[in-house]
This record gives C-alpha cells, structure tokens and sequence, in this order.
C-alpha cells in the first residue's frame, strides 16, 4: 500500500498547490486538512487523482488544538504543513508529526524551528524546514554553482508580490540575529558588518525592469559555499522596505507578533501597490565568481516566475518526494542544506509555474 500523506493548510495558497503536485506525482495517498473543512473538501475534489487512486481523506484541523492534530498526523508516513503564521506553528506541527511516526516537511519554521526539534530526534524520523521559495530555493539553488571552488556568491531575490496579512507578520519578524544581518558580507566564514549599501535602480539579469536592491545577509546565506558572499532583497520599489523599517523604527528588536501585526496592513499596501503598478514577478538571480585558476565551470543562476506562494508548494511537494525516496539523512533539517539541489531544479523546470530555470 502507498504511504499516507497529510497536507495541513490544503486551501491556503501554498497548500493548494503542494497537494496538486503530490496529487500528480502519485507519491501516495492523500490527507488534507484545513482549519476550514469545506474549503478543504473542495481542494480535494480538485486534486489531480488516477483512475485507481483511493478517495482522499479529510479533516478539520485546527493547529491549537492538540487531539485534532494529533489524529491529523496518525497513520502518515510525512505530515506536509503548509499553514501559518511561521512564527506561531514553529516546530509544533513536526512534533506532533514525530509523535505519530511520521516524518514532516515544513514551509516555515528556519533555524528556531530546526534547533528546537534537534533535541527531540532519535536517529529515525526526518524533518525539513524552510521549504519555499526564500528561506528555501533562496539557499538551494546557488549550490547549482558549487561545482568547483567559488571566491564570491552574490544572490538577488524578490520581486513584486503580495503579501497576505499574515505573511506581512512574518516579514516584519525578519529582524535579529536569527534572521540575518543587514548591509553585511560573509567573507571566509565570518560575518563584515556595515560594508555594503543598497543599489538603487539596478538593472540585473532576469529582471524586468530596474530594481531596489538591498544587502541583508541571511542566516541561510551564510552557509552557501563560498568564500564570500553577498545577499540581496529586491524591490521593486522602495514601498515595501519603508513600510518594513517605519515599523522597526518604532519598535525595539525582538518585538512580539503582537505588536507588530498593527503594521501588517501597511506591508500589504505597499507590496499590492507594487504589483498594481509593475505586475507580478519573482525572480531569483545568483552569480558566482571562482577561485582563480580553477577550472571552468557554471556562473549563473536565473530562475524567473510570477507567484511565490505558490511556487513555494512546489517546493514543498519536491521535498516531500526526498523523504519519501529514503535517501535524506535523519535529523532536524533546512531544505536548503537537505535537498539536492539538481533533483530539485529537474522538478521546476517541468513545473508550468516556473518560466525560466537556467545555469550557464
């Protein structure tokens, strides 16, 4: 019999498409699960199912509530969780997933996630986190490069998207040592402070149009293989980190969900008016520069796509694919030290989501 698969936050906008894929690939049964369970009816009946594929299982589930999620996970072989906030679900549902014996792949979480479940694993069950589009494809793709010595990584990615309210949380989240550092290098294993600045209206390949780009070096950056690397966010307009640094002006680091969700409606604001005004578009640019005198090999990375969301469920169903296939390491993970990268980038250029995925 094919193993169960559980999908929380089927209806959302990465769940949809995470089911649709896994639907596809006929990686195993299905379970999907959503706070509402019309909405998660209907996502089932929309699935892409074989002939012969057995009706697909769904629950209501609400992510507080600890007896539903604990059904929820009975019986799955990967529990997939596609619901938010990131900075509510942590590593709740991959706990839960591991106390059923099931494995978990997660499209949130990051290194407090990842280093909280590390205490709890036994040598058998995997878990990934961060696996979407940044943190994520953001980490993964740049070792398409690390075929040979790299003396400077440089990554660009955004774009113009919108945010939901909770999504917007999550972003203003982003600020702390957990996350990153802003207008810094990582330069032969160690963090430069203060040596880069934003670029104004740079044109980069892959790129529709001028953009604002700003240093911040993530955590998931730092671990990219290089001997120096710089990160960049990119805007399409300076709207969204106004909106972003007028919140953190106001508030200390380390500020609760709370307190910042009343700034979550500027984020939106600012990230619809982007698109209102250029359309919609994610573009992930990385260039690499090798060592000198090492042999000859790929520089650049271009992948190009309209919806990050639901990209991101893309992402989720590849690395549901790689627990599955038994080949990934137990433990608590980052998609982007866990996946293999070729495997991963196969999977997207036959995606329709994706229009472009090139290395040259």
């Amino acid at each position: 019999m094919k193993p169960l698969i559980g999908v929380l936050g089927a209806s959302g906008e990465v769940g949809r498409v995470a089911a649709d894929r896994i639907a596809a690939a006929g990686l195993g049964r299905l379970r999907v699960g959503g706070r509402d369970r019309a909405k998660a009816e209907k996502v089932a009946q929309e699935l892409p199912l074989a002939a012969d594929a057995p009706p697909v299982e769904v629950q209501a589930v609400d992510l507080d509530d600890d007896e539903a999620l604990a059904r929820f996970c009975e019986g799955c072989a990967v529990v997939v969780n596609c619901a938010g906030p990131s900075y509510r679900v942590l590593d709740r549902v991959a706990r839960a997933a591991w106390a059923a014996g099931a494995d978990h792949v997660d499209v949130g979480g990051e290194l407090v996630a990842r280093d909280a479940l590390a205490s709890s694993a036994d040598g058998k069950r995997i878990a990934i986190f961060s696996a979407g589009v940044m943190p994520g494809l953001s980490g993964l793709l740049p070792r398409l490069l690390a075929v040979r010595p790299l003396r400077r990584m440089e990554t660009y990615v955004g774009g113009a998207a919108r945010f939901t309210s909770i999504s917007a949380v999550d972003a203003l989240l982003t600020r702390g040592d957990r996350f990153g550092t802003a207008q810094a290098s990582w330069v032969d294993g160690a963090i430069r402070p203060n040596v880069l600045g934003p670029l104004r209206n740079v044109v980069l390949p892959g790129f529709p149009q001028p953009m604002q780009a700003l240093p911040f070096l993530t955590t998931e950056a730092q671990e990219l293989p290089a001997r120096e690397v710089r990160a960049y966010n990119v805007f399409a307009s300076d709207r969204i980190p106004a909106a972003l640094t007028q919140a953190w002006a106001e508030l200390p680091v380390g500020a609760s969900a709370e307190e910042l969700r009343p700034y979550a409606p500027d984020v939106v604001s600012a990230a619809d008016s982007d698109v209102d005004e250029y359309g919609a578009f994610y573009v992930l640019l990385v260039s690499a520069r090798p060592e000198p005198g090492g042999p000859p090999g790929p520089g650049r990375v271009v992948m190009r796509a309209t919806d990050s969301y639901a990209l991101s469920g893309v992402v989720m169903a590849a690395a549901a694919r790689a627990v599955l296939e038994g080949t990934l390491v137990p433990g608590s993970h980052l998609a982007a030290e866990a996946l293999d990268p070729f495997a991963v980038a196969e999977i997207l250029r036959a995606d329709p989501l994706v229009h472009e995925l090139t290395v040259v």
